[in-house]
């Protein structure tokens, strides 16, 4: 019996090790094999198409007299806030959500701003005003004193000016 068991094992051992080397042997021949029909594909090139060369004329340029340049035109409505809204406004921030919004103009009328809260319907957003004028040059120097106000708040360096749209 013992001699039974021994032979069993070692027949056991025999096939294991075998089994083994056929599984890496039947890898390593998928991989050559790969490698050959890579190797004995023809390599092309596409073909190059010849461009003709653009010519350019020059264009004349229109001059929107409403909006100089650094403007930009919205039409808007008044959503919250005392003062009327005039031909240009200083905006502070756009948001999607009314809410924050009004924590925005909230904020600034803390600091001493009266300021508004303009919904534009077509791009869908509230505008933060935080001051707004007849005329750009009065809108530009209290943009740029806004920004001078307040270095350290990106946000607040972002500032443009809106012209409104009737």
């Amino acid at each position: 019996m013992k001699k039974l068991a021994v032979l069993g094992m070692g027949v056991c051992i025999a096939l294991s090790f075998s089994s083994c080397k056929s599984s890496e042997s039947a890898y390593k021949k998928a991989y050559e094999k790969a490698k050959q029909q890579e190797l004995a594909e023809p390599q092309t090139t596409a073909p190059v198409e010849e461009v003709a060369p653009v010519v350019t004329a020059p264009v004349e340029a229109k001059v929107v007299e409403s909006a100089p340049a650094g403007v930009r035109q919205e039409k808007v409505t008044v959503v919250s806030g005392t003062n009327g809204l005039k031909d240009y406004s200083v905006v502070c921030g756009s948001f999607g959500v009314k809410a924050n919004a009004e924590n925005l103009k909230n904020f600034l009328d803390k600091e001493g701003y009266d300021a508004l809260v303009v919904f534009n319907a077509d791009a869908a957003m509230y505008r933060v005003i935080v001051s707004t004028f007849a005329d750009r040059a009065s809108a530009a120097d209290a943009r740029d004193a806004f920004k001078a106000k307040y270095p350290n708040r990106k946000d607040f360096q972002g500032a443009w000016l809106l012209y409104r749209i009737n």
